[in-house]
């Protein structure tokens, strides 16, 4: 038994030794020894680890400054606050893998929209934030301003507007603590979102200018900016939660780095570890295995690499227990 571990790390460790099981153990190993050694680490979150609550443990984690900068959708962003505000209002359904077209149908025309098991209702959760974010965007438009999306929810956070709306201890939002520390966050094609939708309307209806909202070829270039202030000389890790772009955007800033800009002493990431319950293959780009992201300059040959194939829900929040000590 590890004394300096809690219950949940001494049971990770007494009983995951083999498979999926021991790659979670090394991967959290390896996590924790980047830290010591001084490495920052980078999240990505893809699927939908927001409604699925991550912020419980997530969000310790930033407030322990155990992540750094996180990379995640659009729904990622939006989804915390939603749940922030509205979860009371939000409707279960455990038998989701049995329902119907007729019971889908009834969700919609009740304004609830599935995510797996947990409907989020449209009302209280996603028009709510709408009118909050509104105003923002609309200060930012008429004085002719930009700002990256997860800066607008920053602001509405920060300021205090949502306070009396919280559903949930506040404790357990990973973007409000996120918000709190100022820690950079990169949302590569936001715009596939309820949130970008939104504010796409308003563009369509004039009311808001689409340059009001920096793009992602900005948020590129500052995380290359970001990369090489926090990278030399060790490297920064990648711990990445799916595949897609939440994963493909920001691993590619490094062979940018190297073969675009054609600059030198950039360090590679220095750790990587994908979970996904997607089997990993050769011809697949956000399944592929760690060591095709070497032939891409990703990688060194000797970077820690870790492929932890289960549900994103289970194996991220044990990672983070044993991260804290819990």
């Amino acid at each position: 038994m590890n004394a300096k571990k809690g219950a949940v790390s001494n049971f990770i460790l007494q009983h995951y030794k083999h498979f999926n099981a021991a790659a979670l153990v090394d991967a959290a190993q390896a996590y924790e020894a980047q830290l010591e050694a001084g490495h920052k680490m980078m999240i990505t979150m893809a699927g939908a680890m927001s409604t699925a609550e991550l912020g419980i443990s997530l969000a310790e984690m930033i407030r322990q400054d155990k992540v750094h900068i996180i990379t995640c959708t659009g729904a990622n962003l939006e989804e915390d606050v939603f749940n922030l505000v509205a979860h009371n209002s939000y409707k279960r359904v455990p038998h989701y893998r049995d329902l119907s077209p007729n019971e889908e149908q009834d969700l919609l025309d009740n304004h609830y929209n599935r995510v797996t098991d947990t409907c989020i209702p449209e009302a209280e959760a996603m028009r709510q934030i709408e009118s909050h974010l509104f105003a923002a965007w609309k200060a930012a438009d008429d004085q002719g301003i930009s700002f990256f999306p997860h800066e607008y929810f920053y602001k509405i956070l920060l300021s205090g507007e949502l306070e009396d709306k919280y559903n949930i201890d506040p404790a357990n939002s990973w973007l409000l603590a996120a918000a709190k520390k100022n820690i950079p966050i990169i949302v590569p094609g936001w715009e596939d979102s309820t949130c970008g939708n939104f504010f796409a309307s308003y563009c369509i209806e004039k009311e808001l200018k689409p340059s009001t909202m920096k793009s992602g070829i900005e948020y590129m270039i500052f995380l290359s900016d970001w990369y090489q202030k926090n990278a030399n000389p060790l490297g920064v890790g990648f711990f990445q939660i799916g595949g897609g772009i939440a994963g493909d955007f920001p691993i590619c800033v490094v062979p940018m780095l190297h073969q675009d800009l054609e600059l030198d002493n950039i360090p590679m990431w220095s750790y990587f570890c994908q979970i996904s319950d997607s089997t990993t293959s050769y011809g697949s780009y956000s399944g592929a295995t760690p060591n095709e992201k070497i032939t891409w300059g990703k990688l060194n040959i000797d970077t820690p690499k870790f492929v932890i194939e289960s549900d994103a829900t289970i194996v991220a929040p044990l990672i983070f227990a044993y991260l804290l000590g819990w």
